[in-house]
């Protein structure tokens, strides 16, 4: 493998390319898949040994090819997608005064914070070279982590502070020390380019994609963890957002963890599942005996309310789509066309028959149940709600993890927003009555569905992040409130809504105006804990360390 390393260097040109047309180049990229798949079987089979194969002389060569050879170049907004843009990290805290409303009573004191993509050079990127173009795809950037601490005062006052920080992983250590984008988009875009960008990432640093840690966060043992799904969690110190370091559970983790492992009801310990390109494909950690396999229809699911044991069946409610939100390498060289098609609502807003598309022509996620018989192996498959609007993100009250539960959270995307974008946009969310049929159930379309509330936002202001809030001393499931992070479009502002759970459809009994603004992420939870002698720490974090 060494030599063969050495023999592609020696044979490359080490001059950044202006545009090449020759013939003998067009085969060179013609063949260089079939060139690259001894090495990548190998690179998969056993574990890259630079040290051994190649000197630090040699890394310094290969750097210096991929600086000569590959222009990094960031990818542009749209005016649409303004909000994806990424923001300053603040690592302070600021206090927030400006509330509309007011904090309940009984809302827990606590933190509540989420995760997403934040691109630390200004934008994902692409890069143009001699193999072609790849690029990063939407799912792609630094984590940060943004959140908003609520503090009770002796007399019932609230106070409450922002402020958002970097997730610090090992390899956006890396690239700051640097000043430079480092690691090859290995996602999509042209093959040559892909296969090449695999290629020399694995020779350089070992893996394949940047550790984004920018997807989730969750609690353990008291600990808090940002997480993504190519590698391990890090710790993080909730007061400060200071990224302390990762967590292979004590070297007993060597794989990529789960974005969202849950707690097992009774015990608290955490279920966690790995998967990768390479065998065992998936692992399944803290479960006792035996893992049992069902075969279901085909579909996308990237999310799930809750899972729970009912009788002989497991029933498992997620938000199921018939293709993936990832287009791939050859799909994402277009990407804008190929969200904006993938993302149209299933009817027009005349409604008009001939202007319906087919769920399978989209991706359009929504509720859904699946029945699993431990005994018999069988499988029973149903939609829960329609198709008249799309919905992800899914949550629950965290206390019914892994038990039935009666209601389920989740966002409703903005289908004719997200088209136009080309980006996902969630413009609402639902509380679905999980024991409840739909008050439209008598009409044949409708059978089997369930009831569903909604809680539209103002135009052109999208969601992200939401939580479940329990109520202190709360007695019913939905005692307490769906908090969201918000961002008006028209007037670029940034909220948090705060909405009571039992008047689901009423407006928020507390919104909350951020002082900066917040771009559009993935996952957010809340955190319950005293904080009125913490708030010194908070607020000064970035002093501290």
């Amino acid at each position: 493998m060494a030599s063969s390393c050495l023999l592609f260097h020696a044979h490359c040109s080490a001059h950044k390319p202006s545009k090449f047309s020759s013939p003998s180049f067009d085969h060179f990229k013609s063949t260089l898949s079939s060139a690259f798949k001894p090495f990548l079987k190998e690179v998969q089979q056993v574990p890259l040994r630079i040290d051994v194969g190649v000197k630090n002389t040699s890394l310094k060569l290969v750097d210096a090819f991929v600086d000569s050879v590959f222009e990094f170049f960031g990818q542009p907004l749209l005016p649409s997608q303004s909000n994806f843009a990424p923001v300053d990290e603040s690592k302070e805290g600021v206090r927030v005064t400006d509330i509309e409303g007011k904090i309940p009573d009984d809302f827990a004191e606590g933190v509540y914070i989420r995760n997403g993509p934040n691109p630390f050079f200004g934008a994902l990127t692409s890069t143009s070279s001699m193999f072609g173009s790849s690029s990063n795809t939407w799912v792609e950037g630094d984590g940060m982590l943004h959140a908003l601490y609520f503090c009770r005062g002796p007399d019932g006052s609230w106070t409450v502070v922002y402020k958002n920080r970097y997730v610090e992983t090992e390899t956006l250590k890396l690239e700051k020390q640097r000043n430079k984008p480092l690691f090859l988009p290995a996602l999509e875009g042209d093959s040559p380019a892909v296969l090449s960008a695999y290629f020399f990432n694995m020779l350089r640093f070992g893996k394949v994609n940047k550790d984004m840690s920018n997807t989730n966060i969750f609690e353990h043992a008291g600990k808090l963890y940002s997480i993504a799904e190519n590698y391990v969690p890090q710790e993080i110190n909730i007061l400060t957002l200071q990224t302390l370091s990762d967590w292979d559970i004590n070297g007993a983790w060597t794989r990529p963890f789960c974005s969202h492992p849950k707690k097992a009801p009774g015990s608290g310990e955490l279920v966690i599942m790995g998967v990768d390109a390479t065998k065992p494909f998936v692992e399944v950690g803290v479960i006792s005996d035996s893992v049992q396999w069902f075969k279901v229809k085909p579909n996308c699911t990237f999310h799930l309310f809750n899972c729970f044991e009912d009788g002989h069946e497991v029933v498992v409610w997620g938000c199921r789509a018939l293709d993936s939100v990832i287009p791939g390498p050859d799909k994402g060289k277009n990407k804008f066309d190929w969200f904006s098609r993938k993302f149209r609502p299933i009817k027009s807003s005349e409604g008009s028959i001939d202007d319906q598309v087919s769920e399978e022509q989209l991706i359009f996620p929504r509720p859904y149940e699946w029945r699993l018989n431990k005994q018999t192996g069988d499988v029973k498959e149903k939609n829960l709600t329609g198709t008249e609007f799309s919905m992800d993100f899914p949550f629950i009250n965290e206390a019914f993890i892994g038990l039935q539960n009666n209601y389920g959270y989740c966002q409703i995307r903005d289908s004719i927003a997200s088209s136009a974008s080309g980006m996902a946009k969630y413009g609402g969310l639902a509380k679905l009555y999980f024991g409840e049929q739909s008050p439209e159930s008598n009409l044949r379309e409708n059978q089997g569905l369930i009831k569903v509330e909604y809680h539209m936002l103002e135009k052109n202001t999208f969601c992200s992040g939401d939580a479940f809030v329990p109520k202190d001393g709360g007695v019913d499931e939905d005692d307490g409130w769906v908090i969201t992070f918000v961002h008006n479009e028209d007037t670029n502002t940034s909220q948090v809504l705060v909405i009571e759970a039992k008047s689901f459809t009423s407006k928020p009994v507390a919104e909350i105006t951020l002082p900066y603004r917040v771009p559009y992420g993935f996952h957010g939870a809340f955190r319950p804990m005293p904080l009125e002698n913490e708030m010194l720490t908070i607020v000064n974090s970035s002093s501290i360390y």
